[in-house]
């Protein structure tokens, strides 16, 4: 109800509402008038009797709804002088809240990300109906911090199928992906006892400030063209986390003997190997090579997720983990965040169940092998540039000469271009001058009409670099 207060000396306009009846209304107004400083401080207000007829209401309504922001100390009232605006600070406008979610890049080339305008939406899009049209109530009540029972054990069937991973579903823990993971875990090894976990150098400088927050030391395990360098991991070290199917960033497996000896390790000083199972579904010129934790099922946590094969939005990742870490981590997770949403894991389950979920890796997997080729294509253009790696995964890490236009100015020169890549030096745990530079170039984020036009654009700039 707008009304202006013209016969009391002064104009305000209000909005006394109903919803919460006119007396709240009313207060409201007021209140608000104060805070936000359109009464000033000493402003008389009109009086109970010319206030109530000005805006219909009964006079005491008005009464009470003075001595009620009296009492909160927002007007003074006072026998034979009437109401006054107290001196209340006005408030600030709100900050606005910066927004976080950086820009999509006009070419995006970034690594470890998917191409998700071929997000499976049909599937999904079935496989939720089928969900909630035979969901019991239940469903909608709180879910279970270990995760969905039929998500586990789709996962444990799945894991056991494509990856080699032997488990029961007793053994699964839902996340709501592999950051909350390795977070849990690090949470969990640090009440252990445990004060360093060793890291692959280089690797996700992410990764390794989670663990770093949980109290961890995270001393560096030097990555060679084998892979991990793990015969120098020491014997006071209590976890090594490794990505042994496609090591992150440099894009090699992990050699057998190198797998060999890292189990050995875990056995002879109980030792924890955490496996992230870095793009372990997509290889391209051969079977994907089984999951470390086939062979090493008591000492290797195995952690998967569906960020690099369906989409990061979804945040749904698993553990499958030794028996002794079940209850502690489960524990864990529930201190964080209770439990992970449910819905969209009822649905995964019903995904994997059907085999959608394998059917679109597949498809995926013909995509991103082209792609893959065809960015090798370009880069043969410029011998001088060395690009790493199996064929495998979402990226391909290529190095620079000496001598040459350093890291730093090809990625200023990208991002003038609109190209978002990332480079090598910060995934070092403490690059030196020596240090080489160089680029990781993802294929599999952009669509395929815009992973074209990427190329053309990274080959411009190039082109420029070796002039």
């Amino acid at each position: 109800m707008p009304n202006d207060w013209s016969s009391s000396g002064f104009d305000l306009h209000i909005d006394i509402g109903t919803a919460g009846g006119r007396r709240a209304g009313l207060e409201l107004a007021l209140r608000e008038a104060v805070r936000s400083g359109r009464l000033k401080p000493g402003t008389p207000l009109p009086s109970t009797r010319g206030l109530a007829k000005e805006l219909g209401l009964s006079r005491g309504t008005v009464s009470a709804a003075y001595d009620q922001l009296a009492e909160e100390g927002y007007l003074t009232v006072r026998p034979g002088s009437g109401a006054r605006v107290a001196e209340v600070p006005a408030s600030d406008p709100a900050p606005a809240i910066p927004a976080t979610a950086p820009a999509t890049p006009r070419h995006d080339l970034r690594p470890g990300l998917p191409d998700v305008s071929a997000f499976p939406v049909q599937a999904w899009l079935r496989a939720c109906r089928r969900v909630l049209g035979s969901a019991p109530p239940r469903t909608f009540g709180a879910g279970d911090p270990q995760g969905q029972p039929q998500l586990r054990a789709a996962v444990a069937d799945y894991l056991g199928r494509t990856r080699g991973v032997l488990t029961t579903p007793d053994r699964v823990v839902i996340t709501s992906g592999f950051y909350q993971s390795l977070g849990v875990l690090s949470r969990v090894l640090t009440a252990s006892g445990i004060g360093a976990v060793a890291m692959e150098d280089p690797g996700h400088n992410v990764y390794r400030e989670v663990v770093q927050r949980a109290g961890l030391a995270t001393p560096a395990l030097t990555v060679d063209a084998r892979g991990a360098r793990v015969g120098s991991l020491a014997q006071d070290i209590g976890a090594v986390v490794v990505t042994p199917s496609h090591q992150y960033p440099t894009g090699v497996p992990l050699h057998p003997e190198r797998r060999q000896a890292l189990r050995e390790w875990a056995r002879a000083t109980g030792g924890l190997v955490v496996e992230d199972d870095y793009d372990g579904e997509f290889r391209y010129d051969r079977q994907p090579v089984g999951a470390l934790q086939g062979t090493a099922p008591d000492q290797v946590v195995y952690c998967g997720t569906v960020s690099k094969t369906l989409g990061p939005a979804l945040r749904l990742a698993w553990m499958v983990l030794p028996r002794h870490l079940v209850g502690p981590v489960v524990r864990a997770k529930q201190e964080t965040d209770m439990y992970t949403e449910t819905i969209g894991q009822l649905v995964l389950a019903e995904l994997i169940r059907t085999h959608a979920y394998e059917r679109h890796i597949r498809s995926a997997r013909l995509r991103y092998r082209r792609r893959r080729e065809r960015l090798l294509e370009h880069l043969a253009a410029f011998p001088a540039l060395t690009p790493h790696g199996v064929p495998a995964g979402l990226h391909t890490l290529v190095t620079l000469p000496p001598g040459g236009m350093t890291e730093q100015q090809l990625m200023a020169a990208c991002a003038d271009r609109g190209i978002a890549v990332r480079g090598l030096t910060e995934l070092h745990h403490r690059p030196t001058p020596g240090t080489p530079g160089g680029l990781l170039i993802g294929f599999a984020a952009s669509s395929e009409h815009g992973y074209p036009i990427a190329l053309e654009a990274l080959s411009s700039v190039l082109a420029d670099a070796a002039r």
